[in-house]
């Protein structure tokens, strides 16, 4: 398996707009972070893991032509807002995208011609499946979603292979643990050092990881509060590091 992080940042991306922090005006590549997106490669097929607003250079830097499927973890716009984006990968085909029914609703609603039975040419031809917490196949693929709670608002990880991804994570619900057992990665966002109300803090972050016990952690997700690459890297656990956009590694 091959992991791409093509995103690691919040919502705002980093550098944020109109901030003048040491880590918005680093010149490492390692601090600038588009919003938060992997891709996974297994088996022959690559499987996207969220869809936002920075797909299109995602792709285009990454050098990625073909996609099988995509799983989206939750309906907020850094998540879902590259959508549109996908329609040069439609071409002959639909592209499959799995999400929760009510993921599915948010997406029907914010792109409705998506979805309208006459389509024009040149929309984005999204085949929606709706999925629960149940195991389920994506491209072939074995996915099974893991449930996460992003503060009050229930969400989706995904677990493939001995790979997990949970993004938006404030609290992981007690019996979801089990289906955690056994990683080799785990992707699990810390978006700052001190707390937050709805995204784990780094100190919150290493608790689960601690109690999880994969091989080796990534950190995603995180804004420029955390700090610099270079400084917290050093302070991290030595099976933990921050990810950054363009990291890739193997499993």
């Amino acid at each position: 398996m091959k992991i791409t992080f093509l995103g690691t940042g919040t919502s705002t991306g980093v550098p944020e707009i109109g901030c003048q922090c040491k880590v918005c005006t680093s010149k490492d590549p390692r601090d600038w972070r588009m919003r938060t997106s992997v891709l996974v490669e297994t088996e022959g097929k690559r499987i996207l893991l969220d869809c936002g607003p920075d797909f299109r250079w995602q792709m285009i830097s990454n050098k990625i032509y073909n996609l099988d499927a995509v799983l989206i973890s939750h309906e907020h716009y850094d998540h879902v807002g590259g959508l549109d984006d996908l329609r040069p990968f439609c071409v002959g085909k639909g592209v499959d995208i799995y999400a929760e029914d009510y993921v599915a609703e948010a997406i029907r609603t914010r792109i409705p011609y998506a979805f309208r039975e006459h389509k024009y040419p040149g929309i984005p031809n999204l085949e929606l499946h709706e999925i629960g917490t149940d195991a389920f196949t994506a491209a072939g693929i074995p996915v099974i979603p893991i449930r996460v709670m992003h503060a009050c608002l229930p969400i989706l990880g995904y677990r493939i292979g001995n790979m997990a991804y949970l993004t938006d994570v404030k609290s992981i619900p007690e019996e979801e643990f089990y289906k955690l057992d056994g990683l080799d990665v785990l992707i699990i966002d810390a978006l700052k050092k001190s707390g937050h109300p709805s995204h784990e803090s780094l100190e919150e972050a290493l608790v689960n990881i601690e109690r999880i016990r994969p091989n080796k952690s990534y950190l995603i997700h995180m804004s420029h509060r955390m700090g610099l690459y270079t400084e917290v890297e050093k302070e991290l656990p030595p099976h933990v590091h921050l990810s950054y956009d363009g990291l890739s590694i193997e499993t």
